[in-house]
């Protein structure tokens, strides 16, 4: 099942150059796309399998570490996903609590999700999640651009600033930039 999801403005369009306001049919803005809805919720231990085979054409590609299966069995309480309709993982993002910060990290959507709004939900999720756990700055790393962290309030941060063993666990061979933000 799919449904259109329009943009807020488009949806009450009418217009009043002549005559008495006339409605019109919705039309979405341009750059919405009609896309099957999803839900974003906390993984589950049984989700582990799901968000290993989801990461993994990430990792291949360099985006991502490779981690084993192990890891996100053990960790799935750090994971938020975005699940199909039919029970389908499309996105995930991982938040390991430090004290007084978090990480954000494994973030992926599935590449016929991108562009959807999907990554954007996961983010705001986690971003409320952390909130909730009185954490006072979020940090990432990034090899891409990292264009949806900062257009969501995310700029370059120094390592140093950053949970000192998860700052140890940056491999410098990968290039990746560190973002921060504060809540």
């Amino acid at each position: 099942m799919t449904t259109a999801t329009l943009h807020p403005a488009a949806a009450h369009a009418t217009s009043t150059l002549r005559g008495p306001a006339v409605a019109h049919a919705p039309v979405p803005a341009p750059g919405w796309h009609e896309f099957p809805e999803f839900s974003v919720r906390p993984a589950r231990r049984d989700d582990g399998p799901a968000l290993a085979a989801l990461s993994r054409p990430f990792a291949q590609a360099g985006a991502l570490r490779e981690r084993p299966l192990s890891l996100y069995l053990s960790r799935a309480c750090d994971f938020l996903v975005a699940q199909a309709p039919d029970g389908t993982l499309e996105g995930c993002l991982g938040l390991r609590e430090h004290p007084a910060a978090g990480v954000l990290y494994n973030f992926c959507v599935a590449s016929h999700r991108q562009g959807t709004g999907m990554g954007a939900r996961l983010l705001h999720a986690a971003l409320a999640r952390a909130r909730t756990r009185g954490l006072a700055t979020l940090f990432t790393a990034t090899t891409g651009s990292g264009r949806l962290f900062l257009g969501h309030g995310f700029g370059p941060a120094s390592p140093s600033r950053a949970p000192a063993d998860w700052a140890r666990s940056l491999d410098p061979a990968r290039g990746a930039r560190v973002l921060a933000r504060s809540l």
